[in-house]
């Protein structure tokens, strides 16, 4: 049976962040959830999301991080569809959080239902605190009716658009900033390769 997909509403062009704008993000994030109490799991959403969730966990001093894989997106291209509902796959690899204080991270929220789903998960695992933190939100995508504050603890910026993340060039890491700004450059946006992780929710 074909899963049935969505086709993506954004419009304006795409925009780059640099790996400093990640660094910024993710220090932003990072005091926001050291100020509200510290977690002692971080949990990253695969794929996007794990680069960021190790990232926190650094500068908050955790040294527990755990993953999930969960897919939204039909493929890896800019403007993807996404897949009907999110699907997470091996559970089991976030092991035993019961009890415990969890901080889950995600790169990117559009519409919110990756991050939602994920988040029912965690919760039914019998964890203590649960609390939820993303690079930008999309707002381009974002349809619910309450804003995406009401449903994401932590946020450190928004977007009207898709946003190609600096592990998914075709370059890599290595790949030149394309300006001093934590969002924009000046030259064209690169494409993310065809293996560039960008399972995350957009659209």
């Amino acid at each position: 049976m074909t899963t049935p997909t969505i086709p993506p509403v954004t419009a304006n062009a795409p925009i780059r962040l640099t790996w400093s704008g990640i660094e910024a993000f993710t220090r932003e994030l990072a005091a926001q959830v050291g100020g509200d109490g510290m977690p002692e799991t971080v949990v990253g959403i695969m794929r996007g999301g794990m680069i960021p969730a190790v990232m926190v966990a650094h500068q908050l001093g955790i040294r527990d991080v755990r993953t999930i894989e969960v897919t939204h997106t039909v493929t890896d291209g800019v403007n993807a569809a996404k897949t009907s509902a999110p699907a997470y796959k091996n559970p089991t690899s976030l092991g035993d959080l019961a009890g415990r204080d969890v901080l889950l991270v995600d790169d990117i929220a559009g519409s919110g239902a990756t991050l939602e789903r994920t988040r029912r998960m965690v919760a039914a695992l019998g964890v203590r605190r649960l609390r939820t933190a993303v690079l930008t939100v999309n707002r381009a995508n974002w349809h619910a009716p309450d804003a995406p504050e009401e449903r994401i603890d932590y946020i450190a910026e928004h977007t009207d658009t898709w946003v190609i993340f600096p592990w998914e060039t075709a370059d890599g890491p290595k790949a030149r900033a394309a300006a001093a700004t934590p969002t924009t450059g000046d030259g064209p946006v690169p494409q993310p390769s065809a293996a560039s992780p960008s399972d995350r929710d957009q659209n």
